[in-house]
């Protein structure tokens, strides 16, 4: 079973639409928005297991220019 996670993420002044457009070409992203409030961009995530998924923000994700700093938020079914 794939596990999902929401990328919250903060960016440079202006950065938020480029950064959107460019995360969004990472493999295991499915939707990824610009947004108002305390951060700019909200990704929806999935990957084959949570080191998969921590693999793609921490070596793909965070080296996307523009990008200060990334909050991730695993889905849990309860």
């Amino acid at each position: 079973m794939a596990v999902r996670a929401y990328v919250l993420i903060q960016t440079e002044v202006g950065k938020s639409t480029s950064v959107a457009a460019k995360v969004a070409d990472l493999p295991g992203v499915i939707a990824s928005d610009d947004v108002a409030g305390p951060y700019d961009v909200i990704v929806r995530l999935e990957a084959e297991s949570v080191d998969d998924l921590a693999k793609i923000v921490v070596s793909k994700m965070q080296l996307i220019e523009g990008i200060t700093r990334t909050l991730t938020c695993p889905v849990v079914n309860l």
